[in-house]
């Protein structure tokens, strides 16, 4: 045996493998950095005092259209400027312009709140459309948990502003034209299999100080839980819907998007839940599956 020959093809082997895991290396990382043009910290509101900000992230090649990416898990926001561009890759890459959205964190803002702040932000996006280089009539909605939640409250209760509003925002529609969201709950009244459910019908025991101090009131609580749930909302004007969910979802269960799904089509209405086999609230994959978000919205936004 020529060992010496064997030793360089040796060398050679390891060498092309590790030119091959630098290479899909780079072209991982060069993926998830896509280029942009960022502003941060625009105002599009104040709540108590607070402002109420959204980022823009205009891609190279942009396609004039826009996605309000809602920032919120627990119905609990971050600073301006904090949104990793790499997390909406996918959608920069297809060109979308995106937009994360922020908003004042419960408790010290109600869930009530967060979404009248969160129709505030998409009547701001489409008056300043313009300035965005996106098209007014064609704005689509991304976020995950309470982003997703937040997401189908806009799917089913956006709507016209008010025509005499002193503010030109406030005349705006905050309606949407695609959804395309991860494991939003959908039925506040119906816990279901959820480790959130307290048995009594009553708030998730986590979030209870979300709905203010009338949530334990159960009187008030089927109130606000009905006005706060996207299920009881849907009509035949709910934009295209897309959910991905897990299956092994504890927090906010499967079951919570196949309900929603179920009382859309009634109405004639798309909603197309994905499900994701073993996963629980949140998986490894999410940020590539975040390019079949990408394909919805061109499916549906553009036209």
């Amino acid at each position: 045996m020529n060992w010496k020959r064997l030793f360089k093809r040796t060398l050679w082997t390891l060498g092309a493998v590790v030119l091959l895991l630098a290479t899909v290396a780079g072209a991982g990382w060069w993926y998830f950095h896509p280029g942009v043009q960022r502003t941060n910290a625009i105002a599009y509101g104040q709540r108590d005092g607070q402002a109420l900000a959204i980022d823009v992230l205009r891609p190279a090649n942009p396609n004039g259209l826009g996605v309000l990416l809602l920032v919120s898990g627990g119905w609990k926001s971050g600073n301006p400027g904090s949104f990793q561009e790499w997390i909406a890759a996918p959608l920069l890459r297809r060109g979308y312009t995106v937009i994360p959205v922020y908003h004042v964190s419960r408790p010290k803002a109600s869930i009530m709140e967060i979404v009248e702040d969160m129709n505030r932000a998409v009547r701001f996006v489409r008056h300043h459309a313009k300035d965005y280089g996106i098209d007014p009539q064609r704005l689509g909605i991304t976020g995950g948990s309470a982003g997703g939640h937040l997401g189908l409250m806009l799917a089913t209760r956006g709507g016209p502003g008010r025509p005499d509003a002193t503010d030109p925002v406030d005349r705006e529609t905050s309606a949407v034209q695609a959804v395309a969201i991860f494991y939003p709950v959908t039925d506040f009244l119906n816990l279901g299999k959820s480790r959130e459910n307290p048995g009594d019908g009553g708030p998730p025991r986590s979030y209870a100080d979300g709905f203010g101090p009338e949530a334990t009131n159960m009187t008030a609580w089927k109130l606000v839980g009905r006005e706060m749930s996207p299920i009881y909302h849907i009509t035949s004007n709910l934009p295209p819907v897309l959910i991905h969910h897990g299956d092994a979802d504890t927090l906010t269960p499967l079951e919570q998007s196949e309900w929603f799904q179920s009382a859309a089509r009634k109405l004639g209405r798309e909603v197309t839940v994905k499900v994701h086999p073993g996963g629980d609230h949140g998986w490894l994959t999410m940020p590539w599956d975040i390019r079949q978000f990408g394909v919805w919205f061109d499916e549906h936004l553009r036209r």
